[in-house]
């Protein structure tokens, strides 16, 4: 059966067709969304909940564990922490891959509703919950600047106009606010004199609350005419509440201002944020699942005018962080390889062919089938990305190898003299079986990879299917258009009509098989060292895959640095504020810095910081991100009480939304007896910290934070007529910052702060001068009845699965890989000998490279058994297949030898190289194979005497093809632009096991043909089957 022929007789239908195929792709082309890798979804969600002026372990007791034990019994989560600071909670739900985001989140407000009761009382609002990615990082932040207006007005700005309106703009996802929070009224109260006045702090807190009322007071009406009523009862600026009467006291008035500083200020005193050296509210935006990146960067870009002009003039709106030019050169730099691959693989054609109608013949077959596969990209909700975008790049070298073969055996029989139709017709049918073999082998490699599990499955769905479709396309392309355009465009050209470069290309192939063949007899003479050398290539296969190192994924270059500052237990906000800048400036003062902007403070802890990096663009800096951090590693300055951990930022992040996580590696202990914890958790990082390979260790140190423990008297209380809620609101009235009342606006709302004035708060002694009043009047001391205590406590309080957990982060040293990192980590950790009420895992990137090291070797093999289970059915043989198959350790030693020759690291990406040398090296065998089969069948040759004429009649297609491959590659290799530490480990895997592999499958293929097929004769007549070839007929 020719599938060919109707083709070939009708030319108009099978031009349309492709036609219609390019139209299809053109079409979807131009509707892909954009994105540096495919989206992976990890269903997470962050609930927040705020206490303010309650300590790390009053949030951990009181509010995180509740919220625990409700999320806990929800279905489907595999990870649950929490991580509690100073008056704030962060409670994070992983849940399985595949889980519905959207259910989730009504489980999760049904068990924040479930917990209200067993939350403490005086919470001004339940806690929040967002729908959450860690693996999407933001894609633009905006820095709000100004000389003249004050933080909190910047921040008010931020959340009234800028956040509303860019929320709008279609792309964009959740904006987030930082650097500051809402103004506010502040209250500061002077206990000196509330003490000499007599006045209570709940007394002032009564007075303010019931003089700002916002409620409603209903209207009156004669029948004919109405009237909404209103009162003067909403205060507005400090201005409005010093005057407020507090009491009347011997014929004289006590207003607010004889016993407080009241002020317009903001609501959070430590939280500051800053771009570059300015102080600056920042707008973090992310993007909506599915959006195009560029596409939402340009609309937002578009709105900036707009938005600048609704706010005073004084105000500056910078973009301090933009993901869209290092995702549109990298696009830009694979779409020059792509284009640099399709002529290299031209040339290839036009060299060996020599001629130029000939060479156009296969050239329509790289377009036709690179577009058509757009459509199929546009219906499985792809984007073009750098996974996608290697795809198609590979996939010119292999859509091409179809029509090559077509084009390869017609024009051999137009230069025996056969009619370009009749060839056609001959010469399609002769290889429409080897074209349906290699192909679907091929195909079933890559969709062997979608059934991978987990993160590797979710990342590489995108290349495989990408792939798999071209080359689909490519097949059909070769069984149609290429075999009609050779009937109708090729001529037989007389001997003294070729042009020189025909003749040249002619002498060169008449050497070359003169050349092969002579080899080939003298491998065909000497089997048994041939087949020996096959099996010393099976082992060297196994020593290299054990002595090249490896890493879970390239290091990306996306030009920013994310950095983290921690400073010691129980360092003030005041305090950390000049060590940030210390660092800020040393960073702005690097060459291949272009902006710095970040936080201190907020929910994060006052002795945290966060900083973004921007870099300079890479053909500015010259040197990666990797080589920065390291370069600022060692001349950053040393700072008291202060460190600075950086990381590349990674378009792929791991960690399940870990709460500022300083590395993308994580060790974590935890234990449901914390006093077991808090033993040997420092062992543990004091073994980490002797290991070489580990750098940038950021680790709780120290007994934690000063804490003042006030101890009651109880019994000394009671008779002074005092209970312990009386003294927990005067507490809470003078130290926490509490928000008493809240003022509402046309545009948003905002609080009313009370505390005791900051000056007071500085001195644990002042705890002294702190009176409660008693319900007859009478003020007493809290020295009356109780004194304090000096102590230490976390100033952060972690969870992990409802226990107590713990956390180191880490980076890998300079000339290590991350499986030697690993590996010493897990040797540092049984050295200790942790107990077993103890427990000890990895986290982050650590975590995911371990589990995808444990099925890298399954998911080879099951590629492995996927290809001899598609040609045993088409060959319809247990044998042939294990001969195609006998090619593949050649290819797997050239790749590892190659990456361990110039020390690059096994990654994923050079294990999809490993899937794609399955796929292209087995094409030689089945070229080979199946027309040793054929001339068995037809001619009635021997197998030594076919096999031989085989590789012959197969060398000139077999090296087209070969150098067809490596060519497509090679611009991956010499990529030197963004997103070139993504392409250059495939383009070196491929190139290396291609180059090995041609060099030594064009002499084991046959001599392992010959023992297997000896092999299979004697099987047979051992079972009394008759074994003639020409009763193997292929599917």
């Amino acid at each position: 059966m020719n599938l060919s022929a109707p083709f070939i007789a009708r030319p108009v239908a099978t031009m349309l067709l492709s036609l219609a195929i390019m139209l299809l792709g053109g079409v979807s082309f131009g509707l892909l969304p954009v994105a540096p890798l495919p989206q992976i979804e990890f269903p997470v969600i962050v609930v927040q909940a705020n206490l303010p002026g309650a300590s790390p372990e009053v949030m951990a007791s009181t509010v995180a564990t509740p919220l625990e034990r409700s999320m806990g019994a929800i279905s489907g989560v595999n990870t649950l922490t929490s991580s509690s600071s100073q008056g704030s909670t962060r409670v994070i739900l992983g849940f399985d891959q595949g889980r519905d985001i959207d259910a989730a989140a009504r489980e999760v407000q049904a068990a924040i509703n479930a917990s209200r009761n067993l939350l403490p009382s005086g919470m001004r609002s339940m806690p929040t919950y967002k729908k959450y990615n860690p693996s999407q990082a933001p894609i633009m932040v905006l820095a709000l600047t100004s000389s003249v207006l004050q933080k909190g007005q910047l921040y008010d700005l931020a959340s009234t106009i800028l956040s509303q309106s860019l929320s709008q703009v279609p792309g964009v996802g959740e904006v987030q606010i930082g650097g500051s929070s809402l103004p506010a009224v502040r209250v500061e109260l002077e206990p000196q004199l509330l003490n000499q006045y007599g006045v209570a702090l709940d007394d002032v807190r009564q007075t303010i609350a019931n003089a700002n009322q916002r409620r409603p007071k209903g209207f009156i009406e004669d029948g004919q005419r109405n009237w909404q009523v209103q009162a003067n009862d909403q205060l507005e600026k400090a201005k409005d509440y010093e005057p407020l009467v507090i009491r009347y006291q011997d014929g004289a008035v006590l207003r607010l201002s004889h016993v407080a500083k009241v002020s317009d200020a903001v609501e959070n005193r430590y939280n500051s944020g800053f771009f570059n050296d300015q102080d600056a509210v920042l707008l973090v935006i992310n993007r909506q699942t599915g959006a195009n990146i560029i596409e939402t960067v340009n609309r937002i870009k578009e709105q900036l005018p707009a938005l600048e002009s609704l706010m005073p003039a004084s105000v500056k709106l910078d973009v301090a962080m933009d993901r869209s030019p290092v995702i549109k050169a990298t696009l830009k730099e694979a779409e020059h390889t792509l284009i640099i691959a399709v002529v290299l693989v031209i040339l290839v054609v036009f060299l060996f062919l020599g001629n130029l109608r000939a060479s156009l013949i296969p050239t329509l077959a790289v377009p036709v089938s690179l577009v058509g596969t757009f459509a199929v990209m546009y219906l499985c909700g792809f984007s073009l990305n750098n996974l996608s975008l290697m795809a198609l790049i590979l996939a010119t070298g292999l859509v091409v190898d179809d029509a090559i073969v077509v084009l390869e055996n017609i024009s051999r029989h137009i230069d025996e003299g056969v009619p370009p139709m009749r060839a056609a017709y001959l010469g399609s049918k002769e290889v429409g079986f080897t074209l349906l073999s290699m192909n679907l082998s091929l195909v079933v490699v890559f969709v062997s990879i979608l059934f991978m599990g987990g993160i590797v499955g979710s990342l590489f769905r995108e290349f495989s299917i990408t792939l798999a479709v071209a080359i689909l396309v490519s097949l059909l392309v070769s069984l149609t258009l290429t075999p009609m355009l050779c009937a109708r465009w090729l001529k037989a050209q007389p001997e003294g009509e070729q042009t020189r470069l025909q003749r040249w290309s002619e002498q060169l192939n008449q050497r070359m098989m003169a050349g092969y063949g002579r080899s080939l007899d003298w491998v065909m003479r000497h089997r048994r060292l041939t087949l020996l050398s096959l099996l010393v290539t099976i082992a060297v296969n196994i020593a290299l895959y054990v002595m090249v190192p490896k890493t879970f994924l390239p290091q990306q270059d996306t030009g920013q640095l994310i950095g983290f500052v921690r400073g010691d237990d129980g360092l003030s906000f005041q305090v950390m504020q000049p060590k940030m800048e210390i660092y800020r400036r040393a960073l702005l003062a690097d060459p291949a810095v272009q902006s710095v902007a970040g936080f201190i403070g907020g929910n994060s802890g006052t002795n945290n910081a966060m900083v973004l990096v921007r870099l300079k663009p890479i053909g500015e800096r010259k040197v990666s991100a990797q080589k920065i951090i390291e370069r600022l590693r060692k001349e950053l300055p040393k700072v008291p009480g202060g460190r600075l951990f950086l990381m590349a930022d990674q378009d792929l992040q791991f960690g399940g939304g870990r709460d500022q996580s300083s590395s993308q590696f994580l060790y974590t202990l935890q234990s449901s007896e914390l006093s077991a914890l808090r033993e040997w958790y420092p062992k543990v990082v004091a073994a980490f910290k002797a290991l070489p390979e580990l750098t940038a260790i950021d680790a709780r140190e120290g007994g934690g934070t000063q804490q003042i423990t006030l101890v009651v008297d109880r019994e000394q209380a009671k008779r002074l007529g005092i209970d312990m809620s009386m003294v927990t609101s005067v507490l809470n009235n003078a130290y926490s910052q509490r928000q008493i009342s809240t003022i509402y606006d046309s545009l948003n709302q905002y609080q009313v702060v009370m505390e005791i004035n900051p000056k007071y708060a500085q001195d644990p002694r002042t705890l002294e001068q702190v009176q409660v009043i008693t319900a007859d009047g009478t003020r007493v001391p809290l020295a009356t009845f109780a004194h304090y205590e000096n102590s230490l406590a976390d100033d952060r309080v972690s969870h992990e699965g409802q226990f107590a957990s713990e956390s180191i982060n880490f980076d890998i040293a300079e000339g290590y890989s991350q499986d030697q990192a690993m590996a010493a980590v897990e040797r540092a950790v049984a050295k200790v000998g942790l107990p077993e009420d103890v427990i000890a895992k990895l986290g982050g990137t650590g975590d995911a490279f371990a589990e995808s090291q444990k099925g890298q070797p399954f998911m080879i093999l099951g590629a492995l058994l996927a290809v001899y289970l598609v040609l045993g059915i088409l060959y319809e043989s247990y044998i042939h297949p294990l001969t195609i198959l006998s090619t593949l350790p050649s290819a797997g030693v050239g790749a590892l030898l190659t990456l361990y020759v110039v020390g690059s690291e096994f990654s994923l990406i050079s294990l999809l190289g490993l899937f794609l040398l399955i796929g292209v090296v087995k094409k030689n065998a089945i070229m080979m194979i199946d027309l040793a089969l054929q001339l068995e069948r037809h001619e009635q040759l021997s197998p030594e005497a076919s096999i031989r004429r085989a590789c012959l009649l197969r060398l000139r297609p077999i090296l087209m093809t070969t150098l067809a491959a490596i060519l497509g590659a090679l611009p991956l290799l010499l990529s030197h632009a963004e997103g070139a530490e993504m392409r250059q480990p495939l383009g070196l895997t491929i190139i290396g096991g291609l180059v090995f592999s041609q060099i030594l499958t064009l002499y084991t293929t046959p001599v392992v043909y010959l023992y297997l097929d000896r092999l299979r004769h004697r099987f047979n007549h051992w079972r009394g089957v008759r074994t003639d070839a020409a009763l193997e007929t292929p599917l």
